[in-house]
């Protein structure tokens, strides 16, 4: 099996960054739109965020509109948040410390991406720098190398690491 060597960029249809709409305008939030910030994304799945913000905050803001199954990473924070993944699965606005990936479904299962993406979380936070708080940039994600396997063999793995974490999910719901 052929694993190709390839960028988090070239794989994707689209890489933004979001943006927050000026929290002293109260019109910009209590809306209907979904708007993730860094702690949010957390190793999960996202359908729904604490905090929502208006069509008016999203257009008078550098937020965007991000599709459902795309791969959020957080770029920002000291400790362990910079380098954490999350995957939308609904559409979603993001702050500017998210780089929130689309990727080339042809080329690039999102549930066999966010499995990936995960597994080289340790990669992302030695790639951090900056002065008093290490961040990542969206330059540095979108030119981070991946070995990437045949799409039927993505779609493969990421049915059966799909399987298992809905069953982890199901019994830690059961257990609380």
């Amino acid at each position: 099996m052929n694993w190709k060597l390839t960028t988090l960029g070239e794989i994707s249809l689209k890489v933004q960054s979001g943006g927050t709409p000026k929290t002293t305008i109260a019109e910009y939030y209590g809306g209907n739109i979904n708007w993730v910030k860094t702690k949010e994304v957390n190793f999960c799945k996202i359908d729904s965020t604490e905090v929502k913000i208006t069509p008016l905050g999203l257009k008078n803001s550098s937020a965007k509109m991000i599709p459902e199954n795309s791969v959020l990473v957080a770029m920002y924070g000291n400790g362990d948040t910079a380098g954490r993944c999350a995957m939308n699965m609904i559409p979603v606005a993001t702050n500017q410390a998210c780089c929130n990936f689309t990727f080339n479904e042809s080329i690039a299962h999102p549930f066999f991406m966010i499995f990936k993406i995960s597994n080289h979380y340790l990669d992302f936070v030695h790639l951090k720098s900056g002065g008093a708080q290490l961040n990542l940039n969206g330059k540095t994600l979108k030119e981070f190398k991946i070995e990437l396997p045949p799409l039927p063999t993505q779609k493969r793995i990421a049915d059966i690491l799909t399987a298992y974490d809905d069953l982890i999910e199901h019994n830690l719901k059961r257990i609380k």
